[in-house]
C-alpha cells in the first residue's frame, strides 16, 4: 500500500515532502530489467504555488495547442526525416519558440544517411480473381523496374541452409511472404474468449522468443531473396480496417521491393497459398533514393537558468513522422506539447534556477538517430542534466510515468505530480518503457523518462494513413503540455540534482 504524501502549505508556496519508502526489488519479468541506481535522499523541495497556478491557468485556459497542431499537420504535413517537409518544420518550430518567448532557439545539424522519396504505386491481384489492391512501399525500399507480374509464395525457412535446400532456384519473379498474418480479432465479432486470447498471445510472443540465430536468419532473408531474383516482399499492415503500419530506415536498405498491404489482404493471400490456390500480383512501383548522405536537424530552444544555467532540465519529443498521414499523433502531438510547455513557462514569466531546454528530435522513426546524435554532441554536459522528460505516445493526456528502473525515484515522482493533482489522476509505476528518445540518455546516467498517456486510439493511428489531425484530442495535449511545464519548473528549482543512474559505454 502506498504511504500518504505529507503536503505542507506555507505562505505563497507548496512544500511537498513524500515520506520515505523502501526501494522495491527489481522485477524479473516483462520488459527491460529495471536498474536500481544509488539510494535517493528523501525528496524535500518547495514550489511557489502562485507560479504553479499561473502555469496551470496559462496552459488550460489559454492553450495554443489546437491552432499550432493544425498548422503542423495540415499546412506543413508529413515530416519524413530527410524531406523538405521536415526541414520546414524545423524552421517553423524554431521561429515559434522565439515568438513564444524562449531566451534562445536554434537548430543542430547531424548526419542522417540516404534520403528516400515515395513514388507512385499500383497493385492488382490478377489471380485467382482480379482485384485492385491498396498498399504502400516500406520506407527506404526500391521500386520495380516498370510493371511486373509474379506469383505470391510463402517462404518459411528457419535458416540459410534450410532456405537454400527448400527454396533455392525457385523464387525468381515471386512476391514473398515470410511471416504468418498478425493475429487480429474481428472488432465487430463475438467477445474474445480466454482461448482466443491465449492463441493471440502465443502468436505474438513467438517473435520475442526467437533465438539470436533465428533473428539473424530472418534479417538475412531479403538479401537471400534478392540473390534468388525474387521481385519483392509483402508485409502485413498489422491493423484493422485496412490501416497500415509503416517503418524503414536508411541503415537497413531493402535490396528488393517491399510493400505493406492491409491485414485483410495479406491474410487472404496467406490462406490461398496455404490451400494451394495460385495467387498472382501485378505491381508498378517507383521510389527514389538519393545518392548523397543528407544532413538532418534537431530544433532546440531554452529558457536560461538564473542560478545554475549549466544544469539542464530537458523536455523532448520527436518532430519527424511517417508520410502516409500527417504525423499528428506520432508525434506532432508530443512536439506541440513541448512547444506549448515553452510558451506556458515564458507567458508565466518564470525564472528557473536551472536551464529548461526544449528539444524536438528528428530521425526518431529511423532508430532514435537524432537524439543519439544529440547526446553524442552534448556528452560533456550530460552529467549536469537534471532530467529528460519525453512525450511520445500519442494525443492522450499524461496519466503518470514509468520509472525506467529508477525505483528509488518513486517518491520524487509522487512529489512532482502533487502540484498538478487537479489535472490527474497520475500513477507512478516501476516498469521500463522502450522505443522513444529518452533511451538515448539512459546510458549516460541521466534520469530519463517517457510519460504514460491515455491511448486515445494510438494503436490505430500510429505509423498509419489515419495519423491525421482528425484524431487529435487538443484538450489532452494541453493537459500534457501543462504537466510538463510544471514538472520542468519543479525540477529546475529543486535544491539538488537527482542521483545519477548506472552508465554504459555509449548510447
Amino acid at each position: 500500500m502506498r504511504r500518504a504524501l505529507v503536503v505542507l502549505l506555507t505562505v505563497g508556496c507548496i512544500s511537498v515532502r513524500p515520506e520515505p519508502r523502501p526501494t522495491p526489488q527489481a522485477s524479473t519479468t516483462g520488459g527491460a530489467a529495471p536498474v536500481t541506481g544509488p539510494a535517493q535522499t528523501p525528496v524535500k523541495w518547495s514550489v511557489d504555488s502562485s507560479v504553479v497556478r499561473a502555469l496551470i491557468a496559462q496552459g488550460m485556459t489559454n492553450s495554443h495547442v489546437s491552432a499550432d497542431l493544425a498548422y503542423l499537420s495540415d499546412v506543413i504535413g508529413p515530416r519524413l526525416t530527410g524531406s523538405s517537409g521536415l526541414r520546414l518544420a524545423n524552421d517553423w518550430t524554431r521561429d515559434k519558440f522565439r515568438e513564444y518567448g524562449a531566451d534562445s532557439e536554434w537548430t543542430e545539424a547531424w548526419t542522417f544517411g540516404q534520403g528516400w522519396e515515395r513514388g507512385p504505386i499500383t497493385l492488382t491481384m490478377v489471380a485467382p480473381h482480379v482485384q485492385p489492391i491498396f498498399g504502400a512501399s516500406w520506407a527506404w525500399a526500391p521500386g520495380t523496374d516498370g510493371a511486373v507480374t509474379g506469383p505470391v509464395v510463402i517462404v518459411d525457412a528457419t535458416s540459410p541452409a534450410d532456405f537454400a535446400q527448400r527454396f533455392g532456384g525457385r523464387l525468381k519473379g515471386t512476391w514473398v511472404m515470410i511471416r504468418p498474418p498478425v493475429p487480429l480479432t474481428n472488432p465487430d465479432g463475438p467477445t474474445m474468449t480466454h482461448a482466443d486470447s491465449v492463441r493471440a498471445d502465443s502468436a505474438l510472443k513467438a517473435w520475442s522468443k526467437l533465438t539470436d540465430d533465428q533473428r539473424k536468419s530472418i534479417a538475412q532473408l531479403p538479401t537471400l531473396l534478392a540473390a534468388e531474383h525474387a521481385t519483392g516482399l509483402l508485409q502485413d499492415g498489422a491493423k484493422e480496417f485496412g490501416l497500415l503500419t509503416m517503418s524503414g530506415t536508411p541503415h537497413a536498405l531493402d535490396p528488393i521491393a517491399h510493400v505493406v498491404i492491409p491485414h485483410e489482404t495479406y491474410a487472404m493471400f496467406y490462406r490461398l497459398c496455404q490451400a494451394g490456390q495460385p495467387v498472382r500480383l501485378r505491381a508498378d512501383i517507383t521510389n527514389t533514393l538519393t545518392v548523397d548522405t543528407l544532413t538532418a536537424y534537431n530544433t532546440v530552444a531554452e529558457i536560461r537558468g538564473t542560478d545554475h544555467p549549466d544544469e539542464v532540465v530537458l523536455l523532448g519529443a520527436h518532430l519527424d513522422s511517417w508520410d502516409l498521414g500527417t504525423g499528428t499523433t506520432d508525434n506532432g502531438a508530443g512536439a506541440i506539447a513541448v512547444l506549448e510547455a515553452a510558451r506556458i513557462l515564458a507567458a508565466a514569466h518564470v525564472h528557473p534556477m536551472r536551464t529548461i531546454r526544449f528539444a524536438l528530435f528528428t530521425g526518431e522513426e529511423e532508430g532514435l538517430l537524432g537524439s543519439t546524435a544529440y547526446v553524442s554532441d552534448h556528452e560533456d554536459e550530460l552529467a549536469k542534466f537534471q532530467a529528460v522528460l519525453v512525450l511520445d505516445n500519442g494525443t492522450g493526456r499524461i496519466t503518470g510515468v514509468a520509472l525506467q528502473g529508477r525505483n528509488e525515484l518513486h517518491d520524487a515522482w509522487d512529489a512532482l505530480f502533487a502540484p498538478v493533482a487537479s489535472l490527474g489522476p497520475f500513477a507512478v509505476r516501476a516498469q521500463s518503457k522502450g522505443g522513444t528518445d529518452h533511451l538515448s540518455f539512459l546510458p549516460y546516467g541521466v534520469p530519463s523518462f517517457n510519460y504514460d498517456q491515455l491511448t486515445r486510439g494510438y494503436n490505430h493511428t500510429h505509423h498509419s494513413q489515419a495519423d491525421t489531425f482528425d484524431h487529435a484530442v487538443p484538450d489532452d495535449i494541453a493537459q500534457a503540455a501543462t504537466v510538463m511545464a510544471v514538472n520542468a519548473y519543479e525540477l529546475a528549482n529543486a535544491p539538488a540534482l537527482l542521483a545519477r543512474g548506472q552508465t554504459a559505454e555509449g548510447p
